[in-house]
């Protein structure tokens, strides 16, 4: 009835994976699915897909085609298809992607610039005036001709207060 939502991929899948316990600093460069659990720091490109796991932290320059961050990530972002981010994520920095998913819980401040058919949606993420941390205000503006009343829009994530 409930789908678990948890980020195991089977190790047949996985084309390189960077432990849990491992750091490495530098470049990482491949065509297939790319997981770390680890510490990683410098770029990394793959023409596959790539997931940052809970135990995660990148700091880095990354291109990949799908990106799903569960952990930790600072840097320049650019995803070919769709970012994903987990409720424990924690992202900032610039991102480029096709597609956004943001679970309720995650983190995620710096300028977004998303393909939107024909033309480029732009936009950056900041706290609401008089709000707490876990709500963000979201402002977009299309570059190239003026944006219809459709593409105007202003909206706000925010999470339900526990009660």
């Amino acid at each position: 009835m409930f789908k678990k939502d948890n980020l195991e991929t089977p190790s047949n899948k996985v084309d390189t994976l960077i432990g849990k316990d491992t750091y490495l600093k530098g470049s990482i460069s491949g065509k297939g699915l790319i997981r770390i659990d680890g510490e990683v720091e410098g770029s990394i490109s793959t023409k596959g897909d790539f997931i940052i796991g809970e135990s995660g932290k990148v700091s880095a320059e990354l291109k990949a085609r799908n990106i799903t961050i569960a952990g930790y990530y600072k840097g320049t972002l650019e995803a070919e298809g769709k970012l994903e981010l987990k409720k424990t994520a924690t992202a900032s920095g610039a991102f480029k992607a096709n597609k956004l998913l943001i679970e309720q819980g995650a983190v995620l401040s710096g300028n977004l610039e998303m393909e939107h058919k024909e033309q480029t949606v732009a936009g950056s993420l900041k706290q609401a005036p008089g709000a707490d941390a876990a709500t963000r205000e979201w402002n977009y503006e299309t570059s190239g001709s003026a944006p219809s009343e459709e593409e105007k829009s202003v909206g706000v994530f925010s999470e339900k207060p526990k009660e």
